[in-house]
């Protein structure tokens, strides 16, 4: 390896170390707890040596946004192959929903922080959000063409309703979980009932 690619790849390395202990503080403290002094202390570096990976505490904000997305993306691609789109909607509510129940502080830092950290990542139909967007784009797709909802409803309307429907399940768990007072389960299941002719049948 010549020197070059060394020096690289070291840089890649402390890059992936300083998002790594940043994620770690997020989750343990908020995003509020995440300051560069505090990260600098945490990975035993100078805050000038953090500056030289990220421009400022933003910029590490919209890395962990575009990680947590690439997540989040993991989770529902791998359901989006199943041809009856019913049974789709009810695995990829799920998957969304628990998500965010499992990983509460990512969450709220990619929907309920700040806009910004997010923007960029919705610009585009290549990048984690854009991509995790068209996945709800094609199930949409085929619950018009399988007959599941009334032709009427146009494709994007209904993909940002079911992405909002789940957001909203998350939301409502994370910041006042006596309400719903429903199970996790059970408001999933309903809401592929309300999106559905099906609703939850297998």
């Amino acid at each position: 390896m010549g020197t070059v690619e060394r020096r690289e790849r070291q840089r890649a390395e402390v890059r992936a170390a300083i998002l790594r202990v940043a994620r770690e503080m997020v989750v343990r403290e908020g995003f509020e707890g995440l300051t560069m002094r505090k990260l600098a202390e945490a990975i035993e570096y100078s805050p000038a040596a953090i500056y030289l990976h990220f421009e400022n505490r933003d910029a590490i904000a919209r890395a962990l946004c575009l990680e947590g997305f690439e997540e989040l993306l993991a989770r529902l691609e791998p359901l989006s192959h199943e041809p009856v789109a019913s049974r789709r909607l009810r695995s990829l509510a799920g998957a969304y929903v628990g998500f965010g129940l499992e990983h509460p502080e990512t969450y709220r830092l990619l929907f309920m922080t700040d806009p910004k950290y997010t923007t960029d990542i919705f610009r585009s139909s290549e990048d984690a959000g854009g991509r995790a967007f068209q996945v709800l784009v094609r199930l949409a797709e085929d619950l018009k063409a399988q007959g599941e909802t009334p032709d009427s409803l146009s494709t994007l309307p209904l993909a940002e309703t079911l992405w909002g429907a789940m957001h909203g399940l998350v939301s409502l768990k994370l910041t006042c979980p006596i309400f719903p007072s429903s199970s996790v389960e059970e408001l999933v299941d309903t809401l592929t009932a309300l999106c559905s002719r099906q609703g939850t049948k297998r």
